[in-house]
């Protein structure tokens, strides 16, 4: 699957990328994560406010920083 995780680099959007790169290894999911920062780039997925978690181009969660419980929910969908 193809995940990534939409945020111009605040505190929020790390969070959210570590904690989504642990629940992929933790739980061997088979995932390529891509950090995308180019303000460009995040306004084509018409979020208004970040992180956000895209998985195969589809937005999941956007605006804040899930638990880890709910991004494995998320992923297991996949």
């Amino acid at each position: 699957m193809d995940i990534k995780i939409l945020g111009t680099g605040c505190a929020k959007c790390k969070t959210l990328e570590k904690i989504t790169r642990d629940v992929v290894e933790l739980n061997g999911f088979d995932a390529k994560i891509t950090k995308v920062e180019d303000i460009v780039d995040i306004m084509k997925y018409n979020i208004m406010a970040t992180p956000a978690l895209v998985v195969n181009e589809k937005v999941e969660i956007k605006g804040r920083v899930p638990s880890a419980d709910e991004i494995k929910q998320v992923l297991s969908k996949y």
